[in-house]
C-alpha cells in the first residue's frame, strides 16, 4: 500500500472514532490506540495531513460549526462577485473550465475521442482519473472494490472512445489538483456529459470557496430555481468529477453532512482538511 493511502486510512479510521465518541472527547492516546500506532506517530501523521490537531479537526465538522458557515455563504452569486471571478472558470485554488459535449457527440457516445485513465494515491486515499486532450472527464475516489467498477462506468458513457491505461500522463494531472503548489497555473479543463439544468448546478459549486460549505436549497436558489431542490440533490449526486467539481461542500441545512458519492466519513475528511486549511 502507497504511504500517503496508508496514512489517509489511519486518518479516516480516526476522524470516524473521533466523530462517534464526541461527547466522550477521547484522549490522543485513546484514538492513537483505535488506529493501533504509537501516540507521538498519530499525532505527528494526523497534523501533518489536517494542519491541527484532532481536537481542532472536530470543531470543523460540527453542526454548529457548519451552521455558521452556511450563514456565511449565504448568497453564492454575491460571493463570487466580491471575490471579482466568474463561477464558471475559477474554483479559488484552482483553475477550472467546464466544457460540456455537444449533441452529437453525446450521441456517438465518444467516437473518435481518445481517453487515458489512470489511479493515484492522494490525501484522500485513491483516485481514478480519466483525462482527454481537452481535459479531464471523469474523477472518482476509489477502493479495492470499485475500481473496476470505474472503469466499466467510463466504458459505458464514452461507448466508442478509444481508452487505455496511462500513469503517466494523468499522474501529472494529479499533481497539480493535490499539489497544486507545485503544478501549473494553467486552467484545468473537464470535459462532461450533462443536461442544461445539471451543468448550471455543477457550475455553481465552483462557486463555493475552499473551506466554506452551502446547501441544496441555496443552490437552487443561485442557479433561479428556488422550488428544485430534490432535482438539485440529483445533480449534486451525479457529479462526474470528484472534488475539482466540489459537491462535497454541499450539506444539509440543519448543519449535516449528509450523503456524499464516495462515502460520508471522506465528506467529512474533505470538508475538516479543507476548513482547517482555511482557518
Amino acid at each position: 500500500m502507497n504511504q500517503e493511502n496508508y496514512n489517509y486510512d489511519k486518518i479516516a479510521k480516526a476522524i470516524e472514532f473521533i466523530v462517534a465518541n464526541a461527547k466522550e472527547q477521547p484522549s490522543l492516546f485513546e484514538v492513537a490506540e483505535e488506529v493501533s500506532i504509537s501516540q507521538f506517530h498519530f499525532q505527528r501523521v494526523f497534523t501533518e495531513w489536517a494542519g491541527v490537531s484532532p481536537k481542532k479537526f472536530l470543531q470543523f465538522i460540527t453542526a454548529s460549526y457548519l451552521k455558521e458557515k452556511i450563514r456565511e455563504t449565504s448568497n453564492l452569486v454575491e460571493l463570487a462577485e466580491q471575490a471579482g471571478l466568474s463561477s464558471q472558470s475559477r474554483v479559488y485554488d484552482h483553475f477550472i473550465s467546464i466544457e460540456a459535449v455537444t449533441p452529437q457527440e453525446f450521441k456517438t457516445s465518444g467516437k473518435g475521442l481518445a481517453i487515458r485513465y489512470g489511479i493515484h494515491p492522494t490525501p484522500f486515499g485513491d483516485c481514478f482519473i480519466a483525462v482527454t486532450d481537452r481535459g479531464i472527464c471523469a474523477m472518482a475516489f476509489v477502493d479495492e472494490a470499485s475500481r473496476e467498477a470505474e472503469l466499466i462506468a467510463l466504458a459505458k458513457k464514452w461507448h466508442y472512445a478509444n481508452i487505455q491505461h496511462d500513469q503517466d500522463s494523468t499522474k501529472s494531472f494529479i499533481d497539480r489538483i493535490f499539489q497544486p503548489a507545485t503544478g501549473s497555473l494553467e486552467k484545468l479543463p473537464v470535459l462532461i456529459q450533462g443536461t442544461n439544468f445539471q451543468l448550471k448546478v455543477w457550475e455553481a459549486l465552483l462557486s463555493i470557496p475552499k473551506g466554506a460549505v452551502t446547501t441544496y436549497q441555496q443552490i437552487a436558489q443561485s442557479i433561479g430555481h428556488p422550488a428544485a431542490v430534490r432535482a438539485v440533490g440529483s445533480a449534486v449526486g451525479d457529479n462526474p468529477i470528484a472534488y475539482l467539481i466540489p459537491c462535497h461542500r454541499v450539506i444539509r441545512k440543519e448543519g449535516m453532512l449528509g450523503e456524499y458519492r464516495w462515502g460520508s466519513l471522506r465528506k467529512k475528511a474533505l470538508i475538516g482538511w479543507e476548513a482547517a486549511r482555511s482557518a
